[in-house]
């Protein structure tokens, strides 16, 4: 098999980054005792509660695989399940040597009326995870090591352009896909993640955004990739086909379902009432959107389907991941009720259908994502905190927020595919889409 340019520089890309870690002096990585705390602040068992929650957030990635896998074609199932999958290894490699400094660096953005506000953070803040050690962060972590907030965010990153895969699923190069990812996660990602989630970001500080655990970082972003990527790539030649294994998307669900406890309820960053709330919003919710779906794909004249069940619940685990530590289990119950239905509309409405997200990435994860921040700027508790409880700017401030994130990941993902397919060629040839990616790509088949 003749070797291309392209893989000689990938490997030497990955070559020098594992040498050149060696090179750090490691004197060099003491932190800034200003902005730590001494390590009798650590509560053990928050520790304990985070070491899982990351845990259970890694393994929504191959369950994401199995989800993703079982809906598409039976010649595309390895590919597919391996685009979630390498995430990863890409995204985490990607995460100690700049993400996590770009994502919760030292702030570099605006000043507005005498008050500087982050757009992403200073990448030479903790370059290969420099100064990230074992103590806690008096403001992002106070009562974790500062390294395993870090881990955790890391898998929160390594699922979101995994999510993206499923619109442009069946016809996209390997090696093209991992050059996106890598642009994706530092260029949308990063500083939507610094804006959101860094005390001093700009979403965060100015427009006070409420986002518990990434229904704007995570699926609006990813949500808004996938849909200009179903634009850039274009249409499969046989876009309809039958689901390879309804099992493997059942079984991706319970996955899903099982480690979005630690996504939500671990986004507390303690063991807390804050993370039981989440908790329990999070499968209420989902509980929800899956009984919800399944009836009214009925009285719309169409079967109740195990796909339709575990659609609907991921659906609803989209919907509250945005809300889940500001809102009630009674809330929780109409969150995963009325997305449901606005999802379950846009995935049969005739003019999105004209555009080949192969899996209704957009109108479950993007739309998902922009109900649960809506329903979230209506619902959430405490005083000034949202419409319903007197925070009529809270509620402004989120709107236009959304209208921000939206156009900014949109067009931001429509350049950076742009860009990639300048550089490799997204698109597979149309013999290798009829053969199948699994073969054309990996040579490598189901028996």
């Amino acid at each position: 098999m003749k070797v291309g340019l392209k893989w000689i520089v990938s490997f030497s890309v990955i070559a020098i980054v594992a040498i050149g870690g060696l090179f750090w002096n490691p004197a060099a990585d003491i932190p800034d005792t200003r902005e730590f705390l001494s390590e009798d602040k650590i509560v053990g068992a928050d520790v304990a509660w985070i070491l899982a929650a990351a845990g259970l957030v890694l393994l929504m990635t191959p369950g994401l695989s199995f989800f993703y896998g079982g809906m598409v074609g039976r010649k595309n199932v390895i590919s597919t399940m391996l685009q979630s999958f390498i995430a990863l290894g890409v995204i985490s490699m990607v995460w100690v040597v700049v993400g996590f400094s770009l994502s919760f660096g030292e702030s570099i953005g605006i000043t507005i009326a005498g008050k500087h506000y982050g757009i992403i953070g200073n990448p030479l803040s903790y370059p290969f995870f420099k100064g990230v050690g074992n103590l806690p962060h008096k403001l992002m972590a106070p009562t974790i090591p500062f390294i395993l907030f870090a881990l955790f965010q890391m898998k929160f990153a390594v699922i979101t352009p995994a999510i993206i895969t499923g619109s442009f699923a069946e016809r996209v190069r390997f090696i093209s896909y991992l050059l996106f990812i890598v642009l994706f996660s530092i260029f949308i990602y990063t500083p939507l993640c610094h804006m959101v989630w860094h005390p001093d970001g700009l979403l965060n500080k100015y427009f006070g955004v409420k986002d518990f655990a990434g229904g704007t970082v995570v699926h609006m972003s990813a949500g808004f990739a996938a849909l200009a990527g179903a634009l850039v790539v274009g249409n499969r030649k046989n876009p309809h086909h039958e689901p390879s294994n309804i099992p493997y998307v059942l079984l991706g669900t319970g996955m899903l379902w099982f480690g979005w406890f630690g996504f939500n309820a671990g986004s507390a960053l303690s063991a807390s009432a804050s993370a039981a709330t989440a908790f329990g919003t999070t499968t209420i919710a989902s509980a929800s959107a899956m009984m919800t779906w399944i009836f009214f794909d009925r009285i719309n004249g169409r079967s109740v389907s195990a796909l339709g069940a575990c659609i609907g619940a991921v659906v609803g685990l989209v919907a509250i991941t945005p809300g889940c530590g500001f809102v009630s289990i009674q809330e929780s119950l109409f969150i995963g009720f009325i997305t449901a239905i606005v999802s379950n509309l846009m995935v049969n409405w005739k003019v999105l259908k004209k555009v080949d997200d192969t899996l209704d990435v957009f109108a479950c994860h993007g739309v998902g994502g922009i109900m649960g921040m809506i329903l979230t700027a209506i619902f959430a508790h405490g005083e000034n905190a949202s419409l319903l409880h007197g925070g009529v700017d809270v509620f402004l401030h989120h709107m236009a927020a959304l209208v921000l994130v939206s156009v900014f990941t949109f067009l931001g993902s429509l350049i950076l595919y742009k860009l990639t397919d300048s550089m490799i060629t997204l698109r597979v040839s149309e013999e290798s889409e009829n053969k199948g990616l699994d073969l054309s790509q990996h040579e490598e088949c189901l028996q």
